[in-house]
Parts: C-alpha cells; structure tokens; sequence
C-alpha cells in the first residue's frame, strides 16, 4: 500500500462512513426526514412516514456507496480513485436530487 492509498483511504472513509450514517439516521428517524439545507417536512406533508424515512435512509446509502467503492479501488490503483470519485460525485448529486423529488412526490399527501 502506498502513502498516496493510505491519504486516500483516511479521506474516502469517512467520508463514506458520514454518508452512510445520514442514511442510517433517516432510515430510523421517528419525523420526517428533510433533503435540502434549512428546510423541514412536516409530519402532515408525509403519507407513511416510516416508508418516507426508509426510502431516504436508503437514498443515502446507495449514495455513500461511490465512496465506499472508491476507498477500496484506491488501496490497488489511485489512479481509478479520481475518475470513480468525480464521475460518482457528479452524477450521484444530480441523481440525489431527481430520487428525492421521487420519494418526497411517493409519499406526499
């Protein structure tokens, strides 16, 4: 393992292991879990909100999974690291957005 796998590892860790968390967090939440930065759902927006919470938890988890993934190719080729990371960052974040528009639209009353 180089110096370059090791830095990589101490970033892609955890910071995938935060990602996986925000998913843990919402799959548990008792309210409604929200998306965007200073907003809130209010319990009354949501149909089933174990079923909204689950969805989002599971959002975030499918998302941590490009880093995840990242981390472990960069323990065998940096190189890939960047490419998987950009790529991944770039679509997931645009694929975040339209799924919990989804999720949100499923589970709106």
């Amino acid at each position: 393992m180089t110096k370059d796998s090791v830095v990589m590892l101490c970033i892609l860790v955890p910071l995938a292991a935060f990602f996986t968390g925000i998913g843990i967090f919402a799959w548990t939440r008792k309210k409604p879990m929200w998306f965007w930065s200073g907003s809130t759902v209010k319990e009354s927006e949501i149909t089933d909100v174990p079923a909204y919470n689950r969805a989002n938890g599971i959002m975030w988890i499918c998302f941590s999974l490009i880093y995840w993934v990242a981390a472990v190719l960069g323990i065998f080729n940096v190189k890939v690291v960047g490419v998987v990371i950009g790529a991944g960052t770039l679509i997931g974040i645009v694929a975040l957005i339209f799924v919990y528009k989804a999720i949100y639209n499923k589970y709106r009353r």
